[in-house]
C-alpha cells in the first residue's frame, strides 16, 4: 500500500506533495509522487527528437522525464522521502490506473480557487480522479488561479 501524490506543471505543487508525505507518515507507508506527460507533450518531444536527432525517443526516456518533473516538485516542497514516478498518456486515466496497480491507500490531487468567496472548482483531471478512484482522494486547494 502507498500514498500517491499526483502533480502537474503548474508550479504550485508543495501542498499536494506535503499532504501526501503527512498521510504516508501517518500510515507508515511510502509516498510516490506521480507526474503524467500528456499526449501533446509526448508529441512535442517526439517531434523535437526526430527533427534534431533523426530518431524517436524511447517511451522509457519519456517516463524518465516525467519522473524528473515529479522529483522536482517533491524537492521544491522540501520532501525528502518519496519515489518519483513518470507516466505517459491521459493524466486522469494514468493516475487512476496507477493507484489501482499499487493498491493506493490515498491519492492526493490539487483543486483551484476561482472566486473571492473561496468556491472550489475542480479541473477536469481532478474531477475525473475524484469520481473514478477506488481509494479515498484528498484534494488540496491551490490558490494560484
Amino acid at each position: 500500500m502507498t500514498v500517491v501524490a499526483a502533480v502537474d506543471r503548474s508550479g504550485v505543487q508543495g501542498p499536494i506533495v506535503s499532504e501526501g508525505r503527512k498521510l504516508a507518515d501517518l500510515l507508515g507507508t511510502e509516498l510516490r509522487v506521480v507526474h503524467v506527460l500528456g499526449p501533446k507533450e509526448f508529441r512535442e518531444i517526439e517531434y523535437t527528437s526526430v527533427k534534431e536527432r533523426g530518431e524517436t525517443v524511447p517511451v522509457e526516456e519519456i517516463r524518465a522525464t516525467a519522473a524528473e518533473i515529479a522529483a522536482e516538485a517533491a524537492e521544491a516542497a522540501g520532501v525528502e522521502e518519496f519515489e518519483p514516478v513518470g507516466l505517459v498518456g491521459d493524466a486522469a486515466e494514468e493516475v487512476l490506473a496507477y493507484t489501482e496497480e499499487v493498491d493506493a491507500a490515498y491519492v492526493v490531487v490539487g483543486g483551484r480557487r476561482h472566486s473571492p468567496v473561496g468556491k472550489v472548482l475542480f479541473g477536469s483531471v481532478t474531477q475525473s480522479i475524484l469520481l473514478g478512484a477506488s481509494c479515498p482522494v484528498v484534494s488540496t486547494l491551490r490558490a494560484d488561479d
